[in-house]
């Protein structure tokens, strides 16, 4: 893969607020930042469109991007059920110059970080609580509790790797969480920032 810009990585477990920090983020226009669309074998939820949201794609077509090494991280989140990074993908936003964010699996996001150490600024964003992610994920009402107790027991695994990430955001409080990832990455790819922004 040809080397671009800066890769910024948020990963938690699900619940956490990453989706939501990554989104601020995009919206601040000097930090120049593009969203990695990641592929999955998973079926569409709700309003999701491919391509947006996720590359939706057959665990055939997956298991082949696989074999055609494709991907620059991939992992098999629960059975049947795979995410990844497609090397595409980034060198498209790289040739446009963008430093690309990705809002990826703890795993991928520390494959991705050993790849490009240079390059990549890995972030996790702690819950407050296990209970607090539980509710959470409870009022998306997008799952069933068995997928929420999966979630749940996953959670406390990934929990343990935070220090194995550059930095960790606590999302207690979204607008101290916001404002901290904003100045992480602005820091990161050498953008500063007016007092104002910082507040």
């Amino acid at each position: 893969m040809s080397e671009g810009g800066k890769l910024l990585i948020f990963s938690a477990p699900s619940g956490s607020g990453k989706t939501t920090i990554v989104r601020h983020l995009l919206e601040q226009p000097e930090l120049n930042l593009a969203f990695s669309v990641s592929a999955t074998s998973r079926t569409r939820r709700g309003k999701e469109k491919n391509g947006e949201h996720y590359y939706f794609i057959s665990i055939t077509e997956f298991k082949q991007h696989i074999k055609n090494d494709d991907f620059l991280e991939w992992e098999e989140v629960y059975r049947d059920n795979f995410y990844g990074t497609l090397k595409s993908e980034v060198e498209r936003l790289w040739a446009e110059g963008k430093n690309v964010i990705f809002d990826i699996d703890v795993a991928g996001g520390l494959r991705i970080k050993k790849k490009f150490p240079k390059e990549t600024l890995a972030v996790f964003v702690k819950p407050p609580s296990v209970d607090e992610l539980k509710i959470r994920l409870k009022k998306r009402s997008t799952e069933s509790d068995d997928k929420i107790n999966m979630r749940i027991a996953k959670a406390s695994v990934e929990l343990a790797t935070a220090p194995q990430f550059d930095a960790v955001i606590k999302n207690y409080d979204l607008d101290i969480a916001l404002n901290e990832a904003h100045k992480l990455v602005a820091d990161f790819v050498g953008v500063s920032l007016n007092p104002q922004e910082e507040e």
